[in-house]
């Protein structure tokens, strides 16, 4: 199994050890499905990472080994040039569109425009991506 991790799943999992987003990396670390990520994800992940609210919680080394498992370990490939089937409502989630049909994969957010894309194609909350996980 496959899935993509939005970026805000992945800050949210350093956040909070004890949520959704921290139980499905550690499935991840665990091998219970393979992350796929993209430049753009990694950079939009970097991003985050340095957002003022963000880094009063989180500290710095955790924030570098965040990005350094995810360098490692997930399937990095290249972003895709094809528009995305269906555009969000914020565009600047498009490409997260576009990587998830390019790659077959589900897409694991918690982002409300994206989740409202959720009827034509497989974008889940990280809890039921989760619940899918645990079963």
């Amino acid at each position: 199994m496959r899935a993509i991790l939005d970026a805000s799943v992945l800050v949210s999992a350093v956040l909070s050890k004890t949520g959704a987003p921290a139980r499905l990396v550690e499935f991840w670390l665990a091998g219970a499905f393979e992350l796929v990520v993209s430049e753009a994800l990694l950079s939009e992940v970097e991003r985050a990472l340095e957002y003022p609210k963000v880094r009063e919680r989180i500290e710095p080394a955790d924030a570098s080994e965040l990005v350094r498992l995810v360098r490692e370990i997930a399937h990095v490939i290249p972003d895709p040039e094809a528009p995305p089937p269906v555009r969000s409502p914020d565009e600047r989630d498009d490409y997260l569109v576009a990587l998830a049909a390019a790659e077959d994969v589900r897409l694991v957010t918690g982002d409300a425009h994206l989740l409202g894309l959720g009827d034509r194609l497989p974008i889940l909350t990280p809890r039921a991506f989760l619940d899918q996980l645990e079963a």
